[in-house]
């Protein structure tokens, strides 16, 4: 029987990287996932009870859906690291590695006798990123914390409060953005690490806080925060059309202009409330009330039909599932379909393309220890 030719190897931009995962939850298992995404192999290490996302619905095919959104393309070990089996075997796993990322408290790597200063004793090219609350210095760098006290201690929810006109408390946490921009924050700067490992020889210990992350993202509050006394932000409002809402953002004397005819309202352009941007600025109120004196006669599709056409920025509002079945979003190839017995399931390949097509989800989700004997066996001939 002939034997079959050898595979090529991958020309993903990460293929040949080893990354050790020691992330739990969603921050650090979803840039490690980035990283798998890249061609990197990721080896996850669980304990014996998993990640306890694994549990979490929804489910499909008696598996979690949500876990493998954040784990596919992983391997999985099992490891008791506070046996000293387990230890030594991670100790052995990270030496044959490029990466470590782990989002434990401060501390907790150290008691497991895992930290930085040990992985990278002798491995002076490791890159090391720890992910956590508050980061590995300051004051709270101890406390725990997940994305909604990150929302609520960062200034997020008061300031996104303050923008609303009925809310009387701030909004319940249901989107964990703290997490997402963690992960994003954090596997930027592992590339960035990298890529300084490959001009200077050495690696780096990479602190990231899902706090400072947080407050990276509010970039208008943080100056407003230190200059308060300038003039009120327009606020880019929801108006209201005959079946929901639409947003449309009229930046610039140009797209102004445009929406106006489009509108049927060419007078807005010479009504001294709207003539340039600063008279508008001070009459947002009323400029949104005329928007929605036109919106709602309409439907939002014809609205959004009119002002695209018109090349207005504009949008009805969408659900999550209407924006997965857009026409745009299937163009691009953005959901990537997960086989299972039960007929499978969808999630987002990352926010980049690479013109070679190597970049994207690997569609598989690693059982809770199913690589266990194979990445074991494979140390023991190194």
């Amino acid at each position: 029987m002939p034997t079959a030719p050898p595979k090529a190897p991958s020309t993903a931009p990460m293929a040949g990287l080893r990354v050790i995962d020691f992330t739990t939850v969603i921050a650090g298992p979803y840039c490690a996932r980035l990283l798998a995404d890249c061609g990197a192999e990721v080896i996850k290490i669980e304990t014996e009870a998993g990640d306890q996302i694994r549990i979490v619905p929804p489910i499909s095919d008696g598996a979690s859906t949500y876990f493998a959104h954040l784990n596919c393309g992983k391997k999985s070990v099992v490891l008791d690291l506070r046996g000293e089996a387990g230890r030594q075997a991670a100790l052995q796993l990270v030496a044959s590695a490029d990466v470590v990322v782990e989002n434990f408290r401060p501390g907790v790597m150290a008691r497991l006798g895992l930290e930085y200063n040990t992985l990278a004793a002798g491995r002076t090219d490791l890159v090391y990123c720890a992910i956590s609350g508050f980061g590995q210095t300051g004051p709270r760098s101890r406390e725990p914390a997940y994305a909604p006290i990150i929302h609520a201690g960062s200034g997020l929810d008061l300031a996104q409060m303050s923008y609303q006109d009925e809310l009387t408390k701030p909004e319940k946490s249901g989107i964990f953005t703290a997490d997402v921009m963690a992960a994003l924050f954090a596997f930027g700067a592992i590339q960035t690490a990298l890529l300084g490992r490959e001009r200077h020889g050495t690696g780096q210990f990479i602190d990231v806080a899902m706090m400072d992350a947080m407050i990276n993202l509010l970039i208008y509050e943080t100056q407003t925060a230190q200059f308060p006394d300038g003039p009120p932000r327009p606020l880019f409002t929801p108006t209201r059309t005959t079946d929901g809402f639409i947003i449309i953002v009229p930046i610039g004397q140009r797209i102004f202009e445009d929406m106006a005819d489009a509108m049927g309202h060419s007078e807005w352009k010479s009504d001294p409330r709207f003539v340039d941007g600063p008279e508008r600025r001070t009459h947002w109120p009323a400029l949104i009330d005329v928007i929605e004196s036109w919106t709602s006669q309409r439907t939002s599709r014809e609205a959004e039909a009119a002002l695209t056409e018109a090349g207005v920025p504009c949008s009805r509002y969408r659900t999550v599932s209407e924006a997965m079945a857009d026409p745009q979003t299937l163009s691009r190839g953005l959901m990537a379909h997960v086989p299972d017995g039960d007929g499978g399931f969808q999630v987002p390949n990352p926010p980049f393309k690479f013109s070679d097509g190597t970049i994207g989800v690997t569609p598989s989700s690693p059982k809770l220890g199913e690589h266990t004997d194979e990445i074991l066996a494979a140390l023991d001939d190194i």
